[in-house]
């Protein structure tokens, strides 16, 4: 997962601090041992949360003014995020205090827009281009079979050899419980996504052809490549590969030093005195891209 997704991660419920009314006119609780004020509410939300949720609201004003991210950018970060931590993608939410899909489409907008800031000062060579395309392998499809022991391994290899439908014996006999439901499949996946040992057996295999047993940090792997697809001319990727190599070059410093250039220039003033260091550089919620 992209550091950046995470950036601005905060506890439950600091967005609403900017919907807090500072009149104290109201109550938000009433006790009979006392009631408790918006302005109560609010002050407590500033002290606990008040850097990292102006720090958001603010670079959301000053970077939807000229870095746009479209729906479609931002649902194909998803699918990726989702496909990356497969059935684990709701327990990661949970895990960085989303409350949903939703809450995370807001950040990961907002981190999307820091990084097409940022990447505006990243300067990349023809050759570094090049170099990344030599080595780029396209994605492929697999499923496998994974089991604690060789010996297991060998049984479910004989089992397939022997005709067994690969979904079946998955379901039978893989530790793997979440692909086993889906007859052992792991939908595409490109490199450095996969256990090295795993990464480089599948890669090795040609379209239906089932590996012998391959050893993992996890176990015994049984592993068939279902699909691969096609590696583009250089000119019909160069703009993925330019950005995928920008991404690489990117730091927490060359983030916060490209906001402070956008706060700069949008002339940001920060009114309360409270939370006048929330958009320096070295405060904790700027310290969270690191």
């Amino acid at each position: 997962m992209k550091k950046w997704i995470l950036a601005l991660t905060i506890a439950g419920g600091v967005l609403a601090l900017s919907a807090c009314n500072q009149s104290g006119s109201d109550n938000v609780a009433e006790s009979k041992v006392g009631n408790v004020t918006q302005e109560e509410l609010y002050n407590s939300m500033k002290e606990k949360y008040g850097e990292q949720a102006l720090q958001q609201l603010v670079y959301e004003k000053v970077l939807s003014k000229k870095y746009k991210v479209t729906d479609k950018e931002l649902n194909e970060k998803i699918d990726q995020l989702k496909a990356d931590l497969g059935a684990n993608f709701e327990t990661t939410l949970a895990q960085y205090g989303y409350k949903s899909e939703a809450d995370l489409k807001k950040t990961m907008k907002l981190g999307m827009m820091q990084e097409k800031a940022a990447m505006k000062d990243v300067k990349v060579t023809e050759k570094e281009l090049k170099d990344y395309y030599d080595s780029y392998q396209p994605e492929i499809k697999a499923r496998h079979i994974l089991v604690a022991d060789e010996k297991t391994a060998n049984e479910v290899k004989k089992k397939l050899d022997g005709g067994a439908k690969f979904e079946d014996v998955a379901k039978e006999y893989s530790t793997d419980t979440a692909s086993a439901q889906n007859g052992g499949d792991l939908g595409w996946f490109g490199t450095g996504k996969m256990d090295p040992d795993f990464e480089k057996a599948a890669y090795a295999l040609k379209v239906n052809e089932i590996s012998a047993p391959v050893k993992s940090q996890f176990g015994y792997h049984i592993i068939q490549l279902t699909d691969k697809k096609e590696k583009k001319s250089y000119e019909d990727m160069k703009k993925e590969i330019e950005y995928q190599v920008k991404s690489s070059k990117l730091t927490s410093e060359s983030i916060n030093k490209a906001m402070q250039r956008e706060l700069k220039a949008a002339n940001v003033k920060v009114s309360d005195k409270d939370l006048k260091d929330a958009l320096n550089p070295q405060t904790p919620a700027a310290a969270a891209h690191q």
